[in-house]
């Protein structure tokens, strides 16, 4: 306290002690005796001042004050008793002492509660041998007056100040075990704890917890713990961006750009992975585009001079992206993989003697399959970027469609293919592919994979339809064996993500229009939504959102949890790609007729195709996105030009030019 309360506190208390004495008469006891007590007291049970103080007044009454008597055992243990009864005619302030002294507003109850238990022990103890001594002394000393008013307020003071002095865990214990207990207490647990002691506050705001925290909720994980100052302010402006980027999802806050390339005629097919965005045309054309570099030289992607020096140019088949490198196939049958971060010239093509009918690429790694016809051919980077053909293989029909299982790392790739009825899982360590599932009759139309599991969608007939429709069969990638069988539709599945979804769930679309989540710990369905009319095409889902797309060109954003549609956008066309991640969503809308009528290059009007070309829209959501972007691209005309070229508007009188000329402006 400051000197100034401390001397208004010490006045008050010699008023009080003074008061007293001037109604009670004068309290004596043997000298010797009274020393051993006081000494007693001073020394060890510093906070039971008040009972030893009510103690001589009720041992002595005026009787035995004014006859010489001295103090009695009875006496003495009658004082005790009454102790507490006495006390509540004390004063507030006196009352508030009690409580500090008894450590009521410490926050290490239990220690201080036996604590207080040993003192209790030590004090009767000690009371016997004061009563023993008393017995002893009280015919041999003179009687002498109790110790002085000063003296019981400096042991009020020094029991106050002593109240801070109890030691913590983090004290006693090494800084890395505490920092060891703090790590289990989440951010709540730890604001509080900060708010206890200075000691627990320098534990509580630590960098190293505040860091483990910020990576294990999924935010800057490739970062270090000297890159921030403060994770603990790193994870609250986390906290908020990712709240107010949520909150832009659902109100559909954001900018819309749609990625064109007027030269490259019909879109083929469109795949994206992070930033990147790679589109194929019927011109024989690739295009990738950077969403965090526009201006990026990797932009446009050479293809190899075979199938630039055919005329005419055969169309561009499938495409695939990762973070460092793009594919693409042709009608020819020839492949090229280019470099996301240089662009320019293949870093590999080679040429297959038949059509390519799937592609895929690792999205985590470089590896690169394709099939064409029974054939299977795995191609790798090694650890100086060269690549090499890992394994080539036949099957006994020709592939339908195939994936590359992600999380792979540095282990040796695996694939998984679809032909007809038949799905095989393809190891280079193992001379012919494993069949992983075959039914003889149900033919497979979807598959996809994660780290440690397959999704395949069944397709029943004849008299296995009456056993609960089509279905969508999990097979355990470690055991090779069927670990869940979900769905019951008589539509064909013709979707499924299991890569992206939620731990432990699957999202999947079919041909009856619904979108349906299951859980595949308990085989049942946690949404199914009515979606699309004309059948679902492309899905995906996170821990919150569903985001689908349907053969009508319909892009429905659903909140997963109330099973409600958030908004949608249309355009021409089925969507045929869908991908998001935390704040951007890339849609492509993709013809299925690739050679209509009147779309001819040569054509001097080229926005009377725009309606066969198809669109690939990107969409940000992040909370710098600017506000005129989030206004639609058709709302965005320039009202100086006279024709607004992209949409055919003819704007004969500018609206702006109209209000200026006004007599009232």
């Amino acid at each position: 306290m400051a000197e100034d309360e401390l001397a208004a506190f010490r006045e008050c208390w010699k008023e009080e002690l003074t008061s007293n004495k001037e109604d009670q008469p004068l309290v004596c006891a043997p000298s010797s005796s009274l020393d051993v007590c006081v000494q007693a007291g001073q020394n060890d049970f510093k906070n039971r001042y008040f009972e030893d103080l009510n103690n001589l007044n009720k041992a002595c009454s005026p009787s035995q004050s004014e006859e010489g008597g001295c103090i009695e055992d009875e006496a003495c243990a009658g004082g005790v008793e009454n102790a507490a009864a006495e006390s509540e005619d004390q004063p507030e302030y006196v009352a508030i002492a009690r409580s500090l002294l008894d450590g009521r507003t410490s926050p290490l109850l239990d220690r201080i509660q036996e604590e207080r238990t040993r003192r209790k022990r030590q004090y009767q103890n000690m009371t016997n041998a004061c009563s023993a001594s008393l017995q002893q002394l009280q015919q041999q000393q003179p009687k002498r007056k109790v110790k002085k008013d000063e003296e019981l307020l400096d042991l009020l003071i020094q029991d106050l100040n002593e109240v801070n002095d109890i030691p913590f865990f983090d004290i006693e214990l090494p800084y890395e075990l505490a920092l060891k207990i703090f790590q289990y207490l989440n951010s709540t647990e730890l604001g509080r704890c900060a708010q206890v002691s200075r000691a627990w506050r320098v534990l509580a705001e630590d960098s190293v917890l505040w860091f483990k925290m910020c990576t294990g909720e999924g935010y800057h994980q490739d970062a270090s713990v000297s890159d921030s100052p403060c994770w603990k302010s790193t994870l609250r402006d986390c906290r908020n961006s990712a709240k107010t980027v949520r909150s832009n999802w659902k109100n559909r806050v954001g900018s819309i750009s749609q990625l064109q390339f007027e030269l490259g005629k019909v879109l083929c097919d469109v795949s994206s992975c992070d930033n990147f965005v790679l589109a194929g045309y019927t011109s024989g054309d690739v295009r990738l585009w950077d969403t965090l570099n526009w201006d990026s030289t990797a932009s446009y992607l050479k293809i190899n001079s075979l199938s630039a020096n055919t005329e005419p140019r055969p169309y561009v088949r499938y495409v695939q992206v990762n973070s460092t490198v793009a594919a693409a196939t042709y009608e020819d049958g020839c492949v090229d993989l280019w470099s996301t971060e240089t662009g320019g010239e293949p870093l590999l093509h080679y040429q297959n003697t038949g059509r390519i009918q799937a592609l895929a690429l690792s999205p985590d790694s470089p590896v690169l399959c394709s099939a064409a016809g029974p054939d299977v051919r795995l191609d790798c980077a090694d650890d100086r970027g060269y690549w090499r053909t890992v394994c080539q293989a036949r099957l006994p029909k020709t592939v339908e469609s195939l994936v590359l299982v992600p999380g792979r790392g540095q282990q040796c790739p695996l694939a998984a293919l679809v032909a007809e009825e038949a799905v095989y899982l393809l190891d280079p360590r193992e001379e012919q592919p494993r069949t992983l599932h075959s039914v003889y009759g149900h033919p497979v139309t979807c598959l996809d994979a994660s780290d440690s599991h397959v999704a395949l969608g069944v397709k029943r007939t004849g008299w296995a339809m009456y056993d609960g429709g089509n279905k969508i069969h999990v097979y355990s990638l470690e055991t090779g064996k069927p670990v869940a069988c979900v769905g019951d539709s008589l539509g064909d599945f013709t979707c499924i993500n299991l890569r992206d979804s939620p731990p432990h769930l699957l999202v999947c679309g079919n041909k009856d229009r619904r979108v349906r989540v299951f859980d595949l710990r308990a085989g049942s369905s946690v949404a199914s939504l009515y979606a699309h009319h004309l059948g679902v095409t492309s899905v995906q889902a996170d821990d919150w959102k569903i985001v689908s797309g349907g053969g009508e060109g319909l892009v429905c954003v659903w909140e997963m949890r109330m099973g409600a549609k958030l908004w949608e956008m249309h355009n021409r066309h089925p969507v045929r790609h869908v991908r998001f991640n935390t704040s951007t969503l890339v849609t492509a809308n993709i013809p299925d007729d690739k050679s209509p009528r009147g779309a001819c290059i040569t054509d001097d009007d080229l926005t009377a195709h725009r309606r066969h070309r198809g669109v690939i829209c990107h969409y940000d959501f992040s909370e710098d996105a600017l506000s005129q972007d989030h206004i639609l691209p058709i709302c965005r005309s320039d009202y100086i030009e006279s024709s607004g070229y992209n949409y055919n508007i003819g704007l004969a009188v500018p609206y702006d030019r109209l209000a200026g000329s006004h007599p009232s402006h």
